[in-house]
């Protein structure tokens, strides 16, 4: 077989291969059972028929054309490996030349990785956050903590914006109950920002008993989009009461003793995940700092590939919201065009990243061992709240572990990018990705355990 390459543009090529017809000979063999199998011919039993009576009866195109439906894929991959070339796409394959009994050529356009040099990224420099705990960052996280050991108390009053209120809602169009439009007992945090417009405000005010109509727009259901009047119909009025700071309320909310021990607690939980984000953060910027010295231009079919990735769990996560496309985009305060925007940018940028991540896989000569895929499999189980053996089964039998393999190295890929580079935080101090290493695992006494440690907790 002879292959030759002409590059169409920096990320398109045209593969023209020749290939001798000996070489299609298993094909050949493969492609008269195939056909013996589907036909009928007076006197020979399916599957027996002769070649000779085949091509009488059908002719030698019919079987040329299967053969050539048998050969050609495995003929283009093969191509591709002796070229070294990274398809990110499905070629167009056109066969050019049938010399029967002497030679085949076809063609395959096809998309590639486009050629380029990774620069240094030796010494590289990157700032980061501090890891410094402050007095505010303790506050901060023990007042968190008083809200979650918080009680509500019934008030004899109106209610106001932090107030949890239980009520009855109903929606009317034209003076018309829609039935699936109401609901009794709810209980909301006034001000929490529902997705039904209007609602804080109308509640604001009222007390136990009362009853209000306002107009707003339908987010779900069958009128979802129609202006409607909503009736709520306030139960009762709460006020959140904090718990006081002190010893008793350390005893509560932990198994500490003391509000000191608490807070000596705390902060040093505050110390390990602003040590771990240091760490995230010299990867990905140090990964990004790259990105900017490298200029590659992109497939536009694996960039429209991306994109409808995107717009594809877009469109689950909308219809699994039950809400319509107006109310989703206005939840998360941005509109559909701009989330479509992000989508081309976030799309290219994350294209460009894995080509230089893979090129990196290939010049350090990254690999996987079998304890980095099990733990890899196990940290995505839990994130995922499902078995580690129910999660490997599965992406065992969609052939979804070369894609899990891909994931690990390429983080590895940014590990190996993080460390080489010179790292400062804010205030200009030196931070050492090894002594954190160590410190985040100090159980792990080689370099390599204690990273795959401190990986396990920034996936975490």
């Amino acid at each position: 077989m002879k292959t030759a390459v002409e590059e169409l543009s920096p990320t398109r090529v045209r593969l023209t291969v020749e290939v001798p017809f000996e070489e299609l000979n298993e094909s050949l063999q493969a492609a008269y059972r195939k056909v013996a199998q589907q036909v009928r011919v007076p006197g020979f039993r399916p599957g027996k028929v002769p070649a000779r009576i085949i091509e009488q009866r059908f002719g030698r195109a019919v079987v040329l054309e299967e053969t050539l439906n048998d050969a050609l894929p495995k003929l283009y991959g093969q191509a591709v490996d002796e070229t070294d070339l990274f398809p990110v796409a499905q070629p167009e394959i056109e066969v050019t030349k049938i010399d029967d009994g002497q030679q085949v050529e076809f063609t395959a356009e096809v998309d590639v990785r486009p050629a380029f040099d990774v620069p240094s990224y030796d010494g590289a420099e990157i700032v980061v956050d501090s890891a410094a705990v402050t007095d505010e960052d303790v506050a901060v996280q023990l007042e968190a903590l008083r809200q979650r050991f918080a009680t509500l108390t019934g008030v004899e009053r109106a209610a106001a914006a932090g107030d949890y209120v239980v009520m009855d809602l109903r929606a009317e169009i034209n003076g018309e109950n829609l039935e699936e439009q109401q609901a009794a007992d709810v209980s909301y945090e006034v001000g929490a920002g529902s997705v039904l417009q209007g609602l804080d405000d109308a509640l604001e005010g009222l007390s136990a008993g009362e009853e209000k109509t306002f107009s707003t727009t339908l987010v779900g259901g069958e009128n979802a989009g129609e202006e409607a009047d909503v009736i709520i119909n306030v139960k009762s009025v709460k006020e959140k009461v904090l718990p006081e700071l002190d010893d008793e309320f350390a005893q509560l909310a932990s198994e500490f003793d003391t509000l000191d021990e608490l807070k000596e607690s705390i902060g040093g939980q505050i110390r390990r995940n602003k040590l771990i984000d240091q760490v995230t953060q010299a990867r990905e910027r140090a990964v990004e700092a790259l990105l900017e010295k490298i200029d590659i231009p992109l497939p536009e079919s694996a960039l429209k590939a991306e994109v409808d990735a995107r717009k594809h769990n877009l469109d689950h996560q909308i219809g699994d919201s039950g809400l319509s496309r107006e109310a989703y985009f206005r939840l998360y305060q941005t509109t559909e065009e701009e989330r479509l925007a992000e989508f081309d940018t976030n799309a290219a940028r994350a294209l460009k990243t894995g080509f230089v991540l893979d090129k990196i896989v290939k010049a350090e000569e990254i690999g996987v061992s079998e304890q980095e895929l099990t733990n890899f499999v196990v940290q995505r189980a839990m994130q995922m709240g499902v078995a580690p053996n129910q999660l490997a089964q599965h992406l065992a039998e969609n052939e979804q572990l070369p894609l899990a393999m891909m994931e690990i190295v390429r983080e590895k890929a940014k590990t190996v990018v993080g460390d080489a580079a010179h790292v400062v935080d804010g205030d200009g101090n030196e931070v050492d990705l090894k002594a954190i290493y160590a410190e985040l695992a100090p159980e792990a006494q080689e370099t390599a355990a204690a990273d795959a440690a401190v990986s396990g907790a920034v996936a975490e």
